[in-house]
């Protein structure tokens, strides 16, 4: 089997070597090459050994807080190594310092994260099928050239030839001819089952015919007939910009972090402080489950984990200005790893720039005439990664008055299935004659290490409820918020619930404000998402955090991703469920917040032939953090480039 690599992603073209200037900046080309030379010196699985993951294993929080500017930096490596032809996974300890694998632990049934460079290997590799390409003559295709195939993980459903295995589970489409837009032709009823170790089919699965839908829908410009242009709206800063980049700290106005980036997460940000305060020590989006509604055909599988799965951060797109990123941008590249160990570099994969967000604060005294006005301006660190037909925009924005939120954009193609024309059936709707989008969810879960004023907090609970009624509440108007302190692990696995207007804090108990209260952090959580995955159905079992939007975790530096370290093919062992099984105290300790938020997303025509962008996430906010409004001081200023609209009507 010849190993795929995505020409989009190339090896670094630096000359000279990335300078390491902080102790949790992501690895390097060189080092990536260093670990990858280190691990074939003693290879687990000898010429076999491929590589699913080479990242920075982050130093102890302790040597985090002492380090300072000009300190010697000590570098290791988490490596995980699988074998080309059998099932298992080693996890590896690199240290980059002493030239040597320093730990290692065999999983000798896991499996690593499909590949990128196995998506068009499998393509490929299905197309080539006998049994396959009968299924597609009796659907009338003679040309498999023009079959697109997209490889979906398997899951765990206990299917009799599928134990012991290290599968893939593939969908298709038509293409009629090129650059046409393949998904408004599915080729429903037709799936094949891959084993990635021995590249064999195990299985064609045939439902049934049903013809394919041939009418175009297109969204390539080529195919398109534009309306008149609208007059170009230009985001200018002729003075330059506020933020300052040194290696990969960020600074702008009171705020700043280290960006960081991996193969599985994306995005990750470090050591976040403001006006050198600190608010969170590590933020990311840790795992994203996408759970589709149909149990027909072979679309019972669809409840892909697209980080744990995947690795969303591998799918990462490199951006374009002035289409994906608009005004005065600064970019990063970020180093990954191929499958062989080599570096893997996807140029402009961050973007960094200020937006203008309308209103800050005002208030005008009408005895006086007179009024004070601020505008809102954030920092926005973004990402955008292409998962097979989706694609998901990550945004994280710092705010000038201490609010952190985090948006996550879902765009993209929405996955098709076929239909006999004007009979979609209950488990989806008919977006375009014979096609059909499914009733589908996507749920995500932050990972929040939260470092209020230190690392020593507590979460507090907070509803909202009427006072009964009687003497003290004569007049049917009095209602109150009460608050309850989490003080183990087992407590705070919560469920939102709107008729308390629930929501959490994260407090530092040992600080308090100029009002006598300890200071926090609230987490505003608008998008909490009822699941519809039976929680003993076999993807259920495998996605047991969603059943909470929150969980609070005592932290545990291994204790990294919600639905386990291993996703593929995965039991439902050793997320969520389990860390709170421990029942640890968190009460003025060390803890990590968790928060499950989502879109429910019902299709509609609207979403086809692309969807426009629909969008979910959260914010956490100060309450209490600070004695009185931190923008109060902020200078007036008026934006000389805007005028009335009139002037330059034509």
């Amino acid at each position: 089997m010849t190993d795929f690599v995505e020409e989009r992603c190339c090896s670094s073209s630096r000359s000279e070597p990335e300078k390491i200037t902080h102790p949790l900046q992501p690895l390097t080309v060189e080092e990536i090459r260093a670990v990858t030379a280190i691990v074939r010196r003693n290879a687990p699985y000898g010429d076999d050994t491929r590589f699913e993951t080479i990242e920075l294993l982050e130093p102890p929080k302790a040597e985090i807080r002492s380090f300072r500017t000009g300190d010697q930096i000590k570098r290791s490596a988490r490596v995980n190594v699988f074998s080309a032809t059998k099932i298992g996974v080693f996890a590896l300890e690199v240290s980059l310092d002493r030239g040597a694998i320093v730990s290692r632990e065999e999983f000798p049934d896991k499996r690593p994260m499909i590949q990128l460079e196995q998506f068009t290997a499998i393509e490929v590799f299905v197309r080539k099928n006998p049994a396959f390409i009968a299924a597609c003559a009796k659907r009338g295709i003679t040309d498999m050239s023009k079959v697109c195939i997209d490889p979906w993980s398997a899951g765990t459903f206990g299917i009799e030839g599928e134990g012991g295995r290290h599968l893939c589970h593939v969908f298709a489409w038509l293409r009629l001819r090129d650059n046409e837009n393949f998904y408004a032709h599915p080729i429903e009823g037709l799936n094949a089952v891959i084993d990635l170790k021995s590249w064999e089919v195990i299985r064609v699965d045939d439902y049934g015919v049903v013809p394919i839908p041939m009418q175009e829908a297109n969204y390539e410009s080529e195919f398109i007939t534009p309306r008149t242009p609208l007059k170009p709206i230009d985001v200018v800063q002729p003075q330059g910009v506020n933020f300052r980049l040194s290696g990969r700290t960020l600074t702008w106005d009171k705020w700043t972090f280290l960006v960081g980036f991996n193969s599985r997460e994306a995005l990750t940000f470090h050591d976040v402080q403001y006006d050198g305060r600190p608010v969170v020590y590590r933020a990311s989006i840790v795992e994203m489950v996408v759970p589709y509604g149909s149990p027909e055909n072979g679309h019972f599988r669809k409840n892909v984990f697209d980080i744990g799965e995947y690795g969303i951060g591998k799918l990462a797109n490199s951006l374009k200005l002035g289409c994906d990123c608009l005004g005065s941008i600064e970019y990063l590249d970020v180093h990954l790893n191929t499958m062989e160990g080599e570096p893997l570099t996807i140029e402009k994969a961050i973007c960094i720039h200020e937006e203008d967000v309308g209103l800050l604060w005002k208030h005008w005294d009408f005895r006086t005439d007179r009024a004070e006005t601020r505008r809102a301006r954030r920092l926005v660190v973004s990402t955008i990664c292409t998962v097979g037909n989706y694609e998901y925009a990550l945004y994280w924005y710092f705010l000038l008055d201490g609010t952190i939120e985090f948006e996550m954009k879902a765009t993209g193609i929405i996955n098709t299935v076929g239909c006999i024309a004007g009979k979609p059936g209950k488990f989806g709707r008919e977006v375009l004659p014979g096609v059909v989008g499914q009733i589908h969810q996507h749920i995500f879960c932050a990972r929040l290490d939260m470092a209020v004023d230190g690392d020593r907090n507590s979460v507090v609970e907070c509803n909202t409820y009427l006072e009964p009624e009687g003497e003290s509440n004569p007049y049917g108007n009095a209602f109150y918020e009460e608050e309850t302190i989490f003080k183990r692990e087992t407590q705070a696995a919560r469920r939102a619930n709107a008729a308390t207007q629930r929501y959490w804090k994260v407090i530092n108990p040992t600080k308090f404000n100029y009002a006598g209260s300890p200071v926090a952090y609230k987490l505003e959580a608008p998008n909490c998402i009822t699941p519809f995955m039976r929680p003993n159905s076999p993807s259920g079992k495998r996605a047991g955090f969603v059943q909470n939007h929150v969980w609070v975790t005592a932290y545990d530096q291994n204790e990294r991703f919600p639905a386990g370290q291993f996703m593929n093919h995965s039991s439902g062992e050793g997320g969520l469920p389990d860390f709170i099984a421990k029942d640890r105290p968190i009460e003025n300790s060390d803890v990590v917040l968790w928060h499950v938020f989502g879109l429910h997303h019902p299709v509609r025509v609207e979403d086809f032939p692309v969807q426009p962008c629909v969008t979910t996430g959260f914010k956490l906010m100060p309450a209490g953090f600070f004695n009185g409004n931190p923008t109060i001081d902020l200078p007036p200023e008026l934006n000389q480039a805007s005028c009335p609209a009139n002037s330059r009507v034509e």
